[in-house]
């Protein structure tokens, strides 16, 4: 059964846009249950995070286009939560890049964007021209040899364990 979750109705008269259309009231949610919660400033803001919804909404519908989000097959669902955050920091990074790059586009892509419509795939097609000309968080593998190992004539401490390998042995029974 699900839970009763309390909240209050809030419906909101939109003012006529240029065109024929009349415009339909909108119906908005809010867990308050107080009137006295509700105040003009707090129905702007709710109408304001109204229209942001789409921010979010675009974002898990560009993850379920791309195979980035859906490739690795993680069997933890805490994995997949670390996951899925993991990917909207890439997409955020992506997002905050678009001034960096140009538009490289494909041939069947119609009109070259502007650096403020890039999608996240596009900005990743450009990525390439950007990265010799960004800092690097990390400095250059040192080249190195192997370390000495175990010194030579001491005994292994840890010796492999030995599993067995669960196969059952066959019997000639003859009737």
């Amino acid at each position: 059964m699900l839970p009763i979750v309390e909240g209050t109705w809030i419906r909101l008269h939109v003012q006529p846009l240029p065109g024929t259309a009349t415009p339909k009231p909108l119906w908005l949610w809010h867990f308050s249950t107080g009137r006295e919660e509700v105040t003009a400033a707090r129905v702007d803001r709710l109408w304001q995070t109204f229209l942001r919804r789409f921010d979010p909404e675009h974002t898990f519908r560009v993850f379920g286009q791309t195979p980035d989000w859906t490739r690795p097959r993680i069997r933890d669902p805490q994995a997949a939560d670390r996951w899925t955050w993991l990917m909207i920091a890439v997409y955020t990074q992506l997002r905050s890049g678009r001034s960096l790059v140009e538009d490289r586009r494909r041939p069947r892509e119609r009109a070259p964007a502007t650096p403020a419509r890039l999608s996240p795939a596009r900005v990743r097609r450009g990525f390439r021209a950007i990265r010799p000309m960004i800092a690097l968080p990390a400095n250059a593998p040192k080249p190195c040899r192997p370390g000495p190992g175990r010194p030579a004539g001491s005994r292994n401490r840890l010796p492999a364990q030995h599993h067995e390998p669960g196969k059952t042995p066959t019997t000639d029974i003859k009737g």
